[in-house]
Formats: structure tokens, C-alpha cells, sequence
């Protein structure tokens, strides 16, 4: 089994990191959080499995008496920033392509089929050449991360609160510029899928929004063939449940090309930056007609990860915005 590393908090507000190896959780003696992790592995040319045993053996910890917190952040959350690429999955043109050709009577190819099928053909290049780009899309800094059961509140405007069931690569600048990759952990985008209805052009403003990582960072690489279930509780029923794929064997882009096409910009190599990147899904609740209210749980969990994600959906109060004048 590989290793995945949890960040949590106990009842006197103590943070520490855990290492959750053959089923055992033990905390890692001296680190209060992933990222001071990754900076000491990366100080000492170390792996991050590599630090975690250079910090010797740590204390059996009991998941269920600490809160858990996203398995990366950093102390000044502008320094992290949420990303994402969509239409990467084989499968994952289907439910857009369906939502924007209703909305233009078109018979047309979409620009979400085309977009998808430029992927297909292009999205897995050779070892070292790159690939077709993908789309891209911009979620917020570290503010919007949301970690394990905390909500996700989406904003009194909103048109829609929507689960994506996702894979997110996490990721670390180094202090020469090279982006590292730290690991992978389950994600819950979440967006706005009505606003994007309306208009392909409103997708920026559909993915606004804050998004749900964790509760583990998989420390190595992804498998290829990744298998889990995304279901929506209300009132302790469930509402909705689907399975969902992901991983490079259903997906119509390398992970290396959408890393490519991501960290090609000199913005996104910024030494002692954090990035969470979600790889995209095929799976939604919204394509089959659900609409979702507050109080719903999501719930997210794949075989590569021993912990599910679960969170609460809410609504943030109407907020006046006003600019003044200096």
C-alpha cells in the first residue's frame, strides 16, 4: 500500500501530520504540516517517504479523536493556488456538450465536443513532447480550499452548488522554479453548473467557487485505472450515488501534458508557491436532472484512498458590494 500523509488539529489546537501506511496511522515526530514536510525533504534531497522516515518513529494516532484538516495549505494562503482542467475524461464531453447544445439549438459540434476531441487525438503525446493544450480554468487561492467535513458554501448569487468527483495533483515550486509534485487526493470541485449553462463564456464565473480536498495526500504516483462512487446524502438518505473513473487510463489527456500545459507559465513556477490542480471528471449529478439544497452531503471516495471526503452543502448570506472612490 503506499503512503498518504493526513494533516490534523487536536482538541487544544495542536496541528501535527500523520503517515497512514498498511492500515496503521502514526503521527511524524516534529512536523506540524505537509508542506514543512516537503520543505524538509526537499532541503535534505530526500522523497517525501524518505523524510517521513528520517523523522523517526512516531505515536499510533486515533483519526477519530483529531479534526482533519486539507492535506496541504500554506501560512499565507496567496501563495496557494486552485486550478483545474476539465473536459479530460473519455466520457466527460457527453453531459457538457448535451447542456450546451440545448441551450443553442444547434446540431453544430459544440465547442466542448471539438475541445474534447482535440484531447482524444492529441491529448497523450510521446514521453517529452507536448501534447494538444486543455482547458483551464482558475478556482481562487488557498482561501477557497475546504478541507474535510467543513462546508461548501456557495454564494448567495449562485444558480447551482454542484459535486465534481476528482483526482487533484498537489504540487510544491521549488526554490530554482521546478514545479514538485508532492501527490495526489481526492477533490470535490464544485461549480456552478446552471451559470455555465447559460453561456460557455459564464464557465469562469461557474468555477469561482470554493472546492473540497482530502482528507489524504497519496504520496507517489496515481494508478492508472482509479475507481470510486460520488453520492449526495439528504436528510441521512441517499439521493444520488454514481460511480466515477479517473486516472490516465480513462482519460483522454496524460497527467504529464495537463502538468505541461499548466506550469508552462512562468506565473505558476513561482518558488515556495503551492498548487492544487484538479485533473477533471465525467461524472456529475447535474447531467441527470439533480438539484442539489443546503444541508446535502457529498460524499467522495475511491479504492486508491482509505478515507472518503464528505461535505456539507450551505449557502452564503446576500453580501451588498459596493466600489468606492479613493
Amino acid at each position: 500500500m503506499a503512503l498518504s500523509l493526513v494533516q490534523f488539529t487536536k482538541a487544544d489546537g495542536t496541528r501535527g501530520v500523520a503517515a497512514l501506511d498498511r492500515g496503521e496511522s502514526r503521527t511524524v515526530p516534529g512536523v506540524g504540516s505537509v508542506l514543512d514536510l516537503a520543505r524538509r525533504a526537499l532541503a535534505a534531497g530526500q522523497d517525501l517517504a524518505g523524510a517521513v522516515a528520517a523523522a523517526g518513529p512516531g505515536e499510533p494516532l486515533d483519526l477519530a479523536g483529531v479534526s482533519l484538516l486539507p492535506p496541504i495549505d500554506h501560512e499565507d494562503p496567496a501563495h496557494l493556488l486552485l486550478t483545474g482542467t476539465g473536459l479530460t475524461h473519455l466520457g466527460s464531453a457527453e453531459g457538457r456538450d448535451k447542456m450546451h447544445r440545448a441551450a443553442a439549438a444547434d446540431p453544430a459540434p459544440t465547442d466542448s465536443m471539438t475541445m474534447f476531441r482535440m484531447g482524444v487525438e492529441g491529448g497523450k503525446p510521446a514521453p517529452g513532447q507536448p501534447g494538444v493544450q486543455p482547458e483551464w480554468f482558475y478556482k481562487g487561492d488557498g482561501s477557497a480550499l475546504v478541507g474535510p467535513g467543513a462546508p461548501l458554501v456557495s454564494p448567495a448569487f449562485a444558480l447551482d452548488g454542484g459535486e465534481e468527483p476528482e483526482i487533484a495533483g498537489i504540487y510544491l515550486i521549488d526554490g530554482d522554479g521546478t514545479p514538485v509534485r508532492l501527490g495526489f487526493a481526492l477533490a470535490n470541485e464544485f461549480s456552478d453548473h446552471v451559470t455555465e449553462r447559460g453561456n460557455y463564456l459564464w464557465l469562469a464565473h461557474s468555477k469561482l467557487r470554493p472546492a473540497a480536498v482530502g482528507p489524504e495526500l497519496r504520496v507517489g504516483a496515481l494508478p492508472a485505472d482509479v475507481r470510486g462512487t460520488s453520492r449526495i446524502l439528504r436528510d441521512g438518505a441517499v439521493l444520488w450515488e454514481r460511480p466515477f473513473v479517473s486516472g490516465e487510463a480513462n482519460m483522454s489527456h496524460s497527467i504529464a501534458n495537463l502538468e505541461h500545459h499548466h506550469f508552462k507559465y512562468p506565473g505558476h513556477r513561482r518558488p515556495g508557491d503551492v498548487h492544487v490542480h484538479f485533473f477533471g471528471t465525467a461524472t456529475l449529478s447535474f447531467s441527470e436532472g439533480v438539484a442539489t439544497r443546503p444541508g446535502d452531503v457529498f460524499e467522495i471516495e475511491a479504492e486508491p484512498f482509505a478515507l472518503p471526503l464528505r461535505n456539507p452543502l450551505a449557502l452564503a448570506p446576500a453580501a451588498e458590494v459596493s466600489v468606492r472612490g479613493l
